[in-house]
């Protein structure tokens, strides 16, 4: 038994040697003074074992009394040490006990303070009157948003919290890509600071809402930027306003354009009526003195001169009464290419290549252009304007490019004319020169407003020939320039599905000559009573002519005539459409056709309701009178 018990002391002192070594302080002398103890068991065992087997002669009472002493003091200090370490651990779990009530309330206190603050923090931004958004970075979803941004979006905060800002506020399904999207959220990211832009932003029932925006960073404890606070404010009504205003002023200026041009138009459009008066005596003789000159005289080429001077003044009159936007007459089936490649032939145009050796003219048409309604003669004279501004418009070498197009607008255009939607023929006279300054643009069609040199690059009035032709054919004209880049003149006609007509051979004067029916010619100056009596008398008419409407009704109550030339504009008294009602309540049947220096008007459009024939617009030649009477005779 006793080899036993030391046999279990000494297998004992392992697990107490790496107790030991966990130990410190008080606790570890304690485990020193039982290791002690057990090694003075451990020798007393081996003592009494060596007495008992060599049986030596010892005191067995002291043995025993110093090994149950060192056993009592062993079972003390176990008992002890024992106390000792409840006691600690007791002491160390009131400890935690105390430390984890600490704990618990300082968590308690600091959920109860981020309540607080969020509670605060949402107070805060609900009382806020614009729309405010917290958005993170990295997915760009919505993370917070005030009470002002859920009703800006009309949505419910479970439909706006955790979908991406282009979602809520653009409903579309990309984010915006810069630069073709401005994006302030993309500005404050790449720059690290505050950013502001206008954005269009779409609610969730499809309205278009105008709004401003300012993106602020927040960053994290690293200097990253985790979040951004997204602000906006709505501009919808201070945007509509803007662009209510910039059409109020577009319009403005549009009728301050229309108004001067109308004006301009009325000066220009009674010249014209009173010039044409004094050339259409110069033209009527000089065709009839042509008549009676023999080929081969020398009187017959001055004579030509003389009509071929008359017929260019007769031109310029004709430029006049364009800018009063009543001087195209728009009945005939056009090819705008035709009318392009007959200006490229043209004297005029060689003249104007002479002029600008160093210019380059390049013509791009299109193969299936569809047809337009109007007059050629304008049309080419348009081109022709168009092409020697061009050129002029060119310092030293450069190029013009003229162009047609088919184009198809879906809806209406606002450049420098209003476009109205619809398919048109477009002309384009395009140029690399100096362009035209912005001040200059809103003037460029006055009439006699020019840069160049009165005189020596025409009269003046070529691009208001311009205008005044394109609106005569219900057209309009876009204008793109840019300083040192060059300008381009875009014309738009409407289109017709009419085919061109084939064009007409000169008609011999035997097929127009009258067979002696009455002629009664009546208008207000001399000269153009004379001259049409004598050009119907040449062609065998039997004429008759009165100075006023009111002479013609008179002489109309004693004296019959088969047909009336009316000269529209009489002054004083009645005009031709006054004479022609008073004609009829005579004579319902009374035929006749309208003269006039002015272009055609609402009056004439209402005497040919009433029955007068063709309008004739002087000056005329014998051809166009003495058809205008035969046709008005047969009908």
């Amino acid at each position: 038994m006793v080899l036993v018990g030391a046999t279990f002391l000494f297998l004992s002192f392992a697990p107490s040697g790496k107790i030991l070594k966990k130990v410190s302080g008080p606790l570890r002398r304690k485990w020193l003074i039982i290791l002690s103890l057990m090694g003075f068991f451990l020798f007393g065992y081996l003592f009494f074992d060596i007495v008992l087997i060599y049986d030596l002669t010892f005191p067995v009472e002291l043995v025993t009394a110093g090994v149950f002493l060192g056993g009592a003091v062993f079972v003390f200090l176990i008992i002890h040490i024992s106390q000792s370490t409840i006691a600690e651990r007791q002491k160390a779990e009131d400890e935690i006990k105390i430390l984890n009530e600490s704990l618990e309330k300082r968590v308690t206190e600091r959920t109860q303070a981020l309540k607080l603050s969020n509670e605060f923090n949402n107070t805060v931004m609900n009382s806020i009157a614009e729309p405010i958004a917290i958005i993170d970075v990295k997915t760009y979803r919505i993370i917070d948003a005030n009470q002002a941004f859920l009703k800006e979006t009309r949505l419910p905060r479970e439909q706006v919290v955790g979908r991406t800002c282009y979602e809520a506020t653009h409903n579309r399904t990309d984010p915006c890509s810069p630069p073709h999207d401005t994006c302030p959220l993309h500005e404050t990211l790449s720059q690290g600071s505050q950013a502001v832009s206008d954005h269009v932003h779409w609610t969730s029932d499809g309205e278009k809402r105008y709004v401003e925006v300012q993106t602020s960073p927040l960053w994290d404890e690293r200097g990253e930027i985790t979040r951004v606070i997204h602000i906006q404010r709505d501009i919808t009504k201070h945007k509509l306003a803007e662009e209510a205003l910039k059409k109020r002023l577009f319009l403005e200026e549009r009728l301050k354009r229309a108004e001067k041009m109308e004006v301009l138009g009325k000066l220009a459009g009674g010249v014209a009526h009173d010039l044409n008066n004094v050339l259409g005596v110069s033209m009527g003789y000089s065709e009839l003195l042509r008549e009676k000159v023999p080929e081969g005289s020398p009187l017959r080429s001055y004579v030509d001169q003389i009509l071929s001077s008359t017929e260019k003044g007769a031109a310029i009159i004709q430029d006049l009464l364009t800018l009063t936007r009543r001087g195209v007459s728009v009945s005939k089936v056009i090819d705008l290419n035709g009318t392009v490649s007959t200006v490229f032939k043209s004297a005029e145009f060689k003249k104007l290549q002479d002029d600008h050796p160093s210019v380059t003219f390049k013509v791009v048409l299109e193969k299936e252009l569809l047809n337009i309604n109007g007059s050629p003669v304008h049309l080419e004279k348009t081109v022709m304007n168009l092409l020697s501004n061009a050129a002029e418009a060119i310092s030293g070498s450069g190029e013009v490019i003229v162009r047609t197009e088919n184009r198809y607008l879906d809806r209406p255009v606002q450049g420098y004319d209003a476009v109205k939607d619809g398919e048109y023929a477009v002309l384009t006279v395009s140029d690399n020169g100096g362009g035209i300054r912005p001040d200059d643009l809103n003037k460029i069609f006055e009439p006699f407003y020019t840069k160049k040199s009165m005189g020596r690059s025409g009269t003046g009035l070529g691009l208001s020939i311009v205008w005044g032709t394109v609106k005569d054919h219900d057209g309009y004209i876009d204008i793109r320039s840019s300083a040192e880049q060059g300008s381009a003149f875009t014309l738009y006609f409407p289109v017709t599905r009419e085919r061109v007509a084939e064009d007409t051979a000169k008609i011999p004067i035997e097929q127009y000559m009258g067979h002696g029916e009455s002629v009664l010619v009546v208008d207000d100056v001399a000269e153009q009573r004379q001259v049409a009596t004598v050009i119907l008398t040449r062609l065998g008419y039997r004429a008759a002519a009165v100075s006023s409407g009111e002479k013609a009704v008179e002489y109309l109550r004693n004296n019959q005539a088969d047909i009336l030339i009316l000269d529209m504009i009489m002054d004083p008294g009645i005009d031709g459409l006054e004479t022609y009602k008073r004609v009829r309540e005579n004579n319902p049947k009374q035929k006749a056709i309208i003269v006039s220096g002015f272009s055609e008007t609402e009056r004439v459009q209402e005497a040919q309701a009433l029955g007068a024939g063709a309008y004739v617009k002087k000056p005329y030649m014998m051809e166009q009178v003495g058809l205008s009477v035969r046709d008005e005779l047969r009908r």
